[in-house]
């Protein structure tokens, strides 16, 4: 599948916007990173996020060496989002099928992505999309076919209500994007229809949480954010992702999901109206945090004139996209560029929280990694002829391609950081032929602490099965491996352990992900 693509310009609303209505107020090894596997999920019953053995993250290690495969074996260990952003119904349906199918073998919550709106991104770096409403209402209906009875979250189609071609805002004012093959009378107006055809396709599924696109704290105004929203049909959904492929920080990202809540329930449950709900620019001060006091106070107000009760757990909810947020956003040096594109692969970033549906927040459901880190934004030029990225000094890769420098950063820079590496996996094929091969597994303890009754997972590129294992015990279930050491077995820091199987298949070709006790292994 494509890799997901980049974020386009980000235009914050209006500092002013809201004031006046507030009168109120092929693989056969690893280099890994030791890391979780899999996150405990709340308030999802014990769930677990799919880690998708074959990712483009996966894809893109298998053409770097050195410590660029490392990154990318990391940053793939972990569980990300997988993007649909083009095809046809029927090959859109089948794609769906087979992820959502790899994901429940495991019983693991995949993350889906639906980018295929006609006009996305406004013709900017992530340009395409269907070609129609019919086309698109067309793939989208194939995408859910494509998930039937079983587990997702999908994430609607980032800058979906964010950018929308043709279109006034709340605030009476004129949008930048006006695609000049787009009519001008009806391009907004379908944009809604084509999101709300969305959301019933995902809300007939009996176990999808679908997601519509909140923007972030950077961007839209809550009100703003609110009004589209409920005009794409927000409260046939589990609510709003924000921060998709952005980098504002998390601490103010939540507080942002905790107003949309709020101001979606003021708008949907009583006589309020979005325009009127306070936000990030007022009362508040956007880029001092010790203001935001000022909006929560105008929501305590607003709940109590209209007599609702504020309840966030049964209020709408969101997931935050912390991929690349752990050093929060980018600010560029003040003058140097005509447009800093401060969204388009920023210098100094880093990883932000791991992917988990455990927040112990009322309002977020889980902190997931929709944008693939280690993948551009795409070609940044800040205002420039281009083709070098002036702050960088080198040509960025296209929107989606691998970023070496970026994945270094993203690793090193990561808050909180990275574990150390604990393990080391290796494997060889000794031998093949048509029906049929051979491999050895060395497993190496390069931790400080001894691992006793081991456990090592790793996973088929194909639809490979061992006949035979020796020297440990074993199960398989469709692609993915579990070894398990000997009773009594002690790996001690240091020390390998080694086992060899056959196998049936046209080659004993595995991912190169492989996890010891949970842990993500390093390799060579």
């Amino acid at each position: 599948m494509p890799s997901a693509p980049s974020r386009p310009a980000r235009r914050p609303a209006p500092r002013r916007a809201l004031a006046a209505a507030l009168t109120t107020t092929a693989l056969a090894a690893t280099a890994l990173v030791a890391v979780p596997f899999a996150a405990t999920a709340a308030p999802y019953d014990d769930e677990r996020l799919f880690v998708d053995w074959n990712s483009s993250t996966v894809q893109a290690a298998g053409t770097l060496t050195g410590q660029a495969r490392d990154d990318a074996l990391l940053l793939g260990s972990f569980p990300s989002a997988r993007w649909f952003t083009s095809g046809t119904p029927a090959e859109v349906q089948a794609a769906v099928d087979s992820y959502v199918s790899a994901a429940d073998a495991e019983d693991a919550v995949p993350v889906l992505v639906a980018y295929n709106l006609p006009y996305r991104d406004c013709a900017q770096y992530s340009a395409g999309g269907a070609l129609d409403t019919a086309s698109y209402n067309a793939w989208v209906d194939a995408f859910a076919a494509g998930i039937g009875d079983r587990e997702a979250i999908v994430v609607v189609e980032p800058d979906g209500l964010g950018i929308i071609p043709w279109y006034t805002n709340v605030n009476g004012e004129a949008e930048w994007c006006k695609p000049a093959e787009a009519d001008p009378a009806t391009a907004a107006a379908s944009r809604f229809e084509q999101l709300n055809h969305a959301v019933d396709a995902l809300a007939a599924l009996p176990a999808t949480r679908a997601y519509l696109d909140g923007t972030h704290n950077g961007w839209l105004g809550v009100g703003d954010a609110t009004d589209r929203l409920i005009r794409a049909g927000v409260e046939r959904t589990e609510g709003f992702f924000l921060n998709a492929s952005n980098y504002q920080p998390t601490d103010k990202v939540q507080r942002y999901a905790g107003w949309v809540s709020d101001c979606i329930a003021l708008s949907t449950q009583t006589w309020w109206e979005p325009a009127w709900c306070a936000s990030q620019y007022y009362p508040a001060t956007p880029d001092d945090i010790s203001t935001w006091d000022l909006s929560d106070a105008a929501y305590d107000q607003a709940f109590a004139d209209t007599g609702l009760v504020r309840d966030r757990a049964a209020q709408k909810h969101a997931v935050i996209d912390t991929s690349r947020n752990g050093q929060g956003a980018w600010t560029a040096p003040p003058g140097k560029y005509t447009d800093a594109e401060v969204w388009c692969n920023p210098p100094g970033r880093g990883l932000g929280v791991r992917p988990t549906l455990d927040t112990d927040d009322d309002v977020v459901d889980g902190f997931l990694w929709i944008k693939i880190p280690g993948e551009s934004d795409g070609q940044c030029y800040r205002g420039t002829g281009g083709p070098l990225d002036p702050e960088r000094g080198i040509e960025d890769p296209r929107a989606g391609g691998w970023f070496v420098e970026q994945a270094r950063e993203l690793v090193e820079l990561a808050a909180p950081p990275v574990d150390a590496p604990s393990c080391q996996v290796r494997t060889t094929v000794h031998g093949s032929w048509a029906t049929g091969f051979t491999s050895q597994v060395w497993v190496t303890n390069t931790g400080t602490e001894p691992l006793r009754d081991w456990e090592l997972r790793f996973a088929f590129s194909g639809d490979q099965r061992i006949t035979k294992l020796w020297s440990a015990g074993w199960a398989q279930d469709g692609a993915v491996v579990t070894v398990t050491a000997k009773p009594y077995s002690v790996l001690r820091p240091g020390a390998t352990a080694t086992f060899g199987y056959t196998g049936a298949g046209v080659s004993g070709a595995v991912s190169p992900l492989a996890f010891l006790d949970g842990q993500a292994c390093t390799s060579r």
